[in-house]
C-alpha cells in the first residue's frame, strides 16, 4: 500500500553560523520543513540539496565576516546554476537586511530571528503550532541544547544582542518541560540551558525569576541525568539559583557566568552594573554554597579606554579568582551600540596581545587544576570516538568549549552517549587522560 505523503522533489541544507541559540534555531527550521515533507539536511558537504538556507550570526566581526562569506559562496554557487534558491536567517539578516539586500542580489529572501513563519510560507510550508517543543536535534543524541528565553533586556555598552534578538521573552514552564521530556524519551541524557540572560528566566511571564523552579520542574523528568547552566548575567544574580543547584544532584555543578572584566572603570564604561568587589564576592558566595563548583567564565579585551592599568587589574583578578574555564574575546567596533560613540582606541596588536596574555594567564591555570585531578575517580559521558581515543566530559565540561577526558580505546571499551566513571591518569592543560578503574 502506498503512503499518502510523498516527499517533495526539493531538498533543504540548512546552515547554521554561530552560537548555540542559533543551532536550536536551525533545528526549529529542519524540523518544520521535515513535517512539510522536505527533506532536510544539515551542513551536509557535497550535497545535493537545490535549496539553501544560511542561519548567519551577526555577534562581533569575525562572527559577521564568517556568515557573509558563506552567503558569497552559496550566491555563486546560485550564478553557476548548482542550487536553484538561497534563503537567508538570522541576526546578519536581522540586523543589515537592507544593505545586504542591495550587495547580495542572488539571495531570494532575507528573514529576521523570529520570522520562521515566513521563512517556511517562502517554502510553501506550513507553521505547525503543535510542533512547538517538539524538535530534531542535530547534536549528538545523547545531549541537546535548551533554550528557555529570546532576547535581552540588558544595556551592556559593546552588546549587539539586543538589536538582533529583541527584548526579553520567556518560555512558558510547562512548555519546556514538554520539550525536555519528548527529549528524553529520544535519548537525550543531558541538558543544556542557554538564553541571552538565563537569570531573567520568568521575570516577564511569572513576574518573579523562575529559574531555581525551572530547575525543580527539569530535574523531574525521566531520562535527564545532567542539567548545565550557561549564559548567567552576574548583576543581582538570584542566589536561590545557587541553593538549587547544591539541592538537586542533576543540575551540574557548573555555571557559566560571563563577567567581561574587573576593572571598575571598564565595568562602568560598559555599563555591566557591578563592580569588582561584588563580582568577587559573587564568586566566592557560588563557591561556598555549591563545594567544587566549576565556574566558567568570558572576558572582554581592548574595550575604548581600557588602559594597560585597567588590563592589569583584570589578570590580576583572573589570578586570584583562579577560574576553572575562561574564554577570552577581542572587542569588536559594532555600529548602533552604545561603546560605537567611544573611540575604538585600543589598537588591534593589542588587544590581540592582551588577549594572548590573559589566556596565558589561564593556561597555567587550568593546568594546576588539571594536575590536581590525577588520581581521582570522575563519571564522564562519552561523546565520540576519535583517533585512537573514546572522547568524553565531565561534569564540569561542556562540549566544544571545554576540557574533554580521552581514554584509548585499545584494551578499553565504552559506549557512546553512556556515562563511566574513569580514573584519571596524567593530564595536560586542557585534556585529562583516563584509564577504566580496575575491580
Amino acid at each position: 500500500m502506498k503512503s499518502r505523503h510523498k516527499k517533495r522533489p526539493d531538498k533543504v541544507n540548512v546552515i547554521t553560523l554561530g552560537c548555540s541559540k542559533n543551532l536550536v534555531d536551525s533545528e526549529n527550521i529542519i524540523t518544520q520543513l521535515q513535517a512539510n515533507e522536505y527533506e532536510v539536511t544539515h551542513e551536509a558537504e557535497n550535497d545535493d540539496a537545490n535549496i539553501i538556507i544560511v542561519n548567519t550570526c551577526g555577534f562581533i566581526d569575525l562572527a559577521k565576516q564568517e556568515s557573509i562569506d558563506t552567503i558569497l559562496q552559496y550566491a555563486q554557487y546560485k550564478s553557476e546554476g548548482q542550487i536553484d534558491k538561497l534563503y537567508v536567517t538570522g541576526c546578519l539578516s536581522q540586523r543589515y537586511m537592507d544593505e545586504l539586500q542591495m550587495e547580495i542580489p542572488e539571495v531570494d529572501a532575507w528573514f529576521g530571528t523570529l520570522e520562521l513563519p515566513g521563512l517556511l510560507a517562502r517554502l510553501d510550508a506550513d507553521y505547525k503550532h503543535e510542533l512547538i517543543g517538539e524538535r530534531l536535534i542535530t547534536t549528538p543524541p545523547h545531549y541537546a541544547y535548551l533554550k528557555i528565553s529570546e532576547g535581552c533586556n540588558r544595556t551592556c555598552a559593546f552588546c549587539a544582542i539586543p538589536l538582533m534578538r529583541g527584548k526579553h521573552v520567556s518560555r512558558t514552564l510547562e512548555s519546556l518541560i514538554q520539550e525536555a521530556t519528548s527529549l528524553a524519551k529520544r535519548g537525550v541524557k543531558e541538558l543544556m540551558l542557554i538564553a541571552q540572560e538565563l537569570t531573567y528566566y520568568g521575570l516577564d511571564i511569572y513576574k518573579k525569576r523562575a529559574l531555581p523552579e525551572l530547575l525543580e520542574a527539569l530535574s523531574a523528568v525521566d531520562g535527564i541525568e545532567w542539567i548545565r547552566l550557561h549564559y548567567a548575567y552576574p548583576t543581582r544574580f538570584p542566589t536561590e539559583v545557587l541553593d538549587a543547584m547544591a539541592r538537586l544532584p542533576k543540575v551540574c555543578n557548573y555555571l557559566d557566568i560571563p563577567l567581561q572584566h574587573a576593572s571598575d572603570n571598564v565595568l562602568k564604561a560598559m555599563r555591566r552594573q557591578t563592580t569588582q568587589e561584588e563580582q568577587r564576592q559573587l564568586i566566592e558566595l557560588a563557591r561556598e554554597k555549591v563545594p567544587g563548583i566549576a565556574i566558567r567564565t568570558t572576558m572582554l579585551v581592548g574595550f575604548p579606554g581600557e588602559t594597560e592599568e585597567d588590563f592589569e587589574e583584570l589578570c590580576r583578578f583572573v589570578e586570584d579568582m583562579q577560574f576553572e574555564r575562561l574564554g577570552v574575546f577581542q572587542y569588536s567596533h559594532e555600529e548602533n551600540t552604545l561603546a560605537y560613540e567611544m573611540p575604538d582606541d585600543v589598537p588591534p596588536e593589542v588587544k590581540a596581545d592582551r588577549a594572548n596574555r590573559l589566556m596565558e594567564i589561564q593556561q597555567e591555570i587550568s593546568f594546576a587544576k588539571n594536575k590536581a585531578k590525577i588520581g581521582q575517580r570522575l563519571k564522564t559521558l562519552f561523546d565520540r570516538k576519535e583517533g585512537q581515543y573514546f572522547i568524553g566530559r565531565t561534569e564540569a565540561d561542556s562540549p566544544e568549549v571545554d576540557n574533554e577526558v580521552l581514554l584509548p580505546a585499545e584494551g578499553n571499551y565504552v559506549r557512546i552517549g553512556d556515562f563511566a566513571e574513569v580514573l584519571i591518569t596524567d593530564v595536560s592543560e586542557y585534556d585529562l587522560f583516563a584509564a577504566l578503574p580496575e575491580g
